[in-house]
C-alpha cells in the first residue's frame, strides 16, 4: 500500500491553516482549562464544521456506517453536558478522538476498500505517520520559501541581528549589575522589568505548545485525508491463509460438549434452584457462581470465532458436524449465561444495587445478541461476523453512555429501600450528581435516615461554593444546584 503525497502551499492550505489555529486554540480552551462539559460538544461541533467545508467538494464513501459513527462521536461528546458518570468521563477522552479517525479515514478511502479487513487498520495508521511526514515538509517548504528571492536577504539581516544579541548578553549582564550598584533610582527601575515579562512563564508557553501541537495535528491529518492516491496490493490468489484442521478442532469441540453436558445434568439443581451449597455463604454462592460462567462464557465465544473464522471444512459431513458441535456449544455457553445473570440478580438483591453491576447485566445482554446472531452465522456462512460485532458494539457503547446508568443505579437502591429499609447513603453519593439527586428525592420522604443530612449538607456547601467556567457546564449539574438551593436543610 502506498500513497503520494504532495505538499504545496497555496492560498487555500494559508486558509485552512488559520482555521485550523482557530481550532487549535478551541482544543486548548476546551480540554485544558477545567473540566470538560460542554465544550466537548462545542470542539466536536466546530471539529466536524471545518472538516466538512474542507471537504465540500469531496464525495464520501461508506456513507452508511460513517454516518453510524458520526451519531455515535455527536452523542457521547454531547453526554457530558448531559450526564456526569465518572467511568464515561474518562473513557470517552479516548474513545471520540478513536472515533473520529477512523470515521475520516473510513469516508475518505475509496469505496471497493474494505473496512473489515486489517489493511484498513494499516491504513490509519499509515495516514497518522503520513500526516506528521506532511507537517516537516510544510514547514520545511515555509523554510525554503523565505530564503528564496528578496526573502534570503532578510533572513541573512535577522541572523545577524540574533548573533549580535547573543553576542551583548554576557557584556550586557555586567554593565547592568555596575549600574545598579551605582544608582539606586536606576536599579529600582531595572528591578520592575521582570514583571514586564511574567507575561511569558512556564503555563502560557505550555498552553501555546498544545495550541501549536493540535494545529498542525488537524492540518496535516486533514491534509493528507484529502488525497486519493491509494494503491492497493493484492495477495496471490494461491497464496493460503491460515487454517485449523477440521478433525482436529470437532474433537476438541466434542470433548468440551460432552463436559459442558456433564456439568449441566450434574449441576442443574445448582444452578436454578437457588439451593444453597454446604461449602458456600450466600455472597460466595452467587458471587463466585457469577464470575465463573460468565468468564466460561466469554471462552466459548471466543471458541466458536474461531472456529467459525480458520476451520477448514472440506466435505460436507466435516461441514454438517461443525455445525452441530458448534451449536450445542452455543446453546450449553446461553445455559451457563442465563444462570450468571440470576446469580447476579440474586447478589443484587441482597446487597443492593452498584454502577458496576449495572453495567454486567446490560453486558450479559449484549452477550445475548452477540451469541443469537453467532448461532444464526453458524448456518449462514455468508454472514460477516466482525461487520455485526463492530456495529453492534459501537451501538451497544454509545447506549450505555447515553442512557444514563446511574439512574437505573438509583431508581433500583429506592424500590429497594422502600421493600428492605436498606440503602448505602454514601455509595449514592459518591456516584455522581444522579445519586445525589436521588439522596434528595429521599430525604423528602425520609429525613431520620443516618448520616443522610450530613452528606446533602456537605454536597449543599461544596457544590454551590464551586464557580466552574463555561467548559465544565452539565445539565445534571445545573439541576443538582437548583435543587440543592432549593432544599431546607441546617
Amino acid at each position: 500500500m502506498e500513497t503520494k503525497i504532495e505538499t504545496k502551499i497555496g492560498k487555500s492550505a494559508w486558509i485552512f491553516l488559520l482555521l485550523c489555529l482557530l481550532l487549535g486554540i478551541l482544543a486548548e480552551e476546551a480540554f485544558f482549562r477545567s473540566e470538560i462539559g460542554i465544550s466537548y460538544f462545542v470542539f466536536v461541533s466546530a471539529f466536524y464544521s471545518l472538516f466538512l467545508w474542507r471537504y465540500r467538494r469531496y464525495q464520501f464513501s461508506h456513507q452508511r456506517l460513517g454516518y453510524l459513527i458520526l451519531c455515535c462521536v455527536w452523542l457521547m461528546s454531547a453526554n457530558y453536558f448531559l450526564n456526569n458518570n465518572f467511568l464515561f468521563y474518562g473513557l470517552n477522552i479516548l474513545v471520540i478522538p478513536g472515533l473520529v479517525i477512523f470515521h475520516l479515514v473510513l469516508i475518505t478511502t475509496p469505496k471497493n476498500f474494505q473496512w473489515n479487513k486489517p489493511a484498513f487498520i494499516s491504513l490509519i495508521f499509515i495516514r497518522l505517520i503520513q500526516s506528521i511526514k506532511f507537517n516537516i515538509g510544510f514547514v520545511s517548504l515555509i523554510g525554503k520559501s523565505l530564503k528564496q528571492g528578496g526573502h534570503e536577504d532578510k533572513l541573512i539581516v535577522w541572523k545577524k541581528i540574533i548573533l549580535g544579541i547573543a553576542i551583548s548578553l554576557p557584556i550586557l549582564f555586567v554593565v547592568l549589575n555596575l549600574l545598579i550598584s551605582a544608582d539606586s533610582q536606576f536599579e529600582q527601575l531595572i528591578g520592575g522589568i521582570p514583571q514586564w515579562f511574567q507575561v511569558i512563564n512556564g503555563e502560557r508557553i505550555f498552553r501555546l505548545m498544545v495550541i501549536l501541537i493540535c494545529t498542525f495535528a488537524f492540518f496535516g491529518f486533514m491534509q493528507i485525508l484529502y488525497t486519493r492516491h491509494i494503491n492497493i496490493m493484492k495477495q496471490p490468489t494461491n497464496k493460503e491463509g491460515f487454517n485449523l484442521d477440521g478433525i482436529i478442532s470437532i474433537t476438541v469441540l466434542v470433548i468440551i460438549n460432552l463436559v459442558y453436558l456433564l456439568f449441566t445434568l450434574v449441576q442443574f439443581r445448582y444452578f436454578f434452584s437457588g439451593t444453597l451449597s454446604e461449602d458456600f455463604t450466600y455472597a460466595e454462592y452467587a458471587r463466585k457462581g457469577f464470575f465463573e460462567l460468565l468468564f466460561v462464557t466469554l471462552i466459548n465465544l471466543s471458541i466458536t470465532v474461531i472456529v467459525l473464522t480458520f476451520v477448514k471444512r472440506t466435505t460436507r459431513f466435516m461441514q454438517r458436524a461443525t455445525q452441530i458441535m458448534l451449536t450445542i456449544l452455543v446453546i450449553a455457553s446461553s445455559v451457563m449465561l442465563t444462570s450468571a445473570f440470576m446469580r447476579l440478580s440474586m447478589y443484587e438483591d441482597a446487597y443492593g444495587f452498584t454502577f458496576t453491576r449495572v453495567l454486567v447485566h446490560s453486558f450479559m445482554i449484549y452477550l445475548v445478541i452477540i451469541f443469537t446472531y453467532t448461532l444464526v452465522k453458524i448456518w449462514v456462512m455468508k454472514l460477516s461476523l466482525f461487520h455485526f460485532y463492530f456495529i453492534s458494539s459501537l451501538i451497544y457503547y454509545t447506549a450505555i453512555t447515553v442512557i444514563d446508568l446511574d439512574k437505573i443505579v438509583v431508581n433500583e437502591n429506592m424500590k429497594r429501600y422502600e421493600l428492605s429499609g436498606k440503602i448505602d447513603v454514601h455509595y449514592l453519593n459518591n456516584l455522581s450528581y444522579t445519586g445525589v439527586l436521588g439522596l434528595i428525592d429521599l430525604f423528602e420522604k425520609d429525613q431520620n435516615i443516618p448520616d443522610l443530612k450530613t452528606v446533602l449538607l456537605e454536597r449543599k456547601q461544596e457544590v454551590l461554593a464551586d464557580d466552574l467556567p463555561w467548559q465544565s457546564y452539565n445539565l445534571k449539574r445545573e439541576q443538582l444546584e437548583s435543587e440543592l438551593r432549593k432544599l431546607d436543610i441546617e
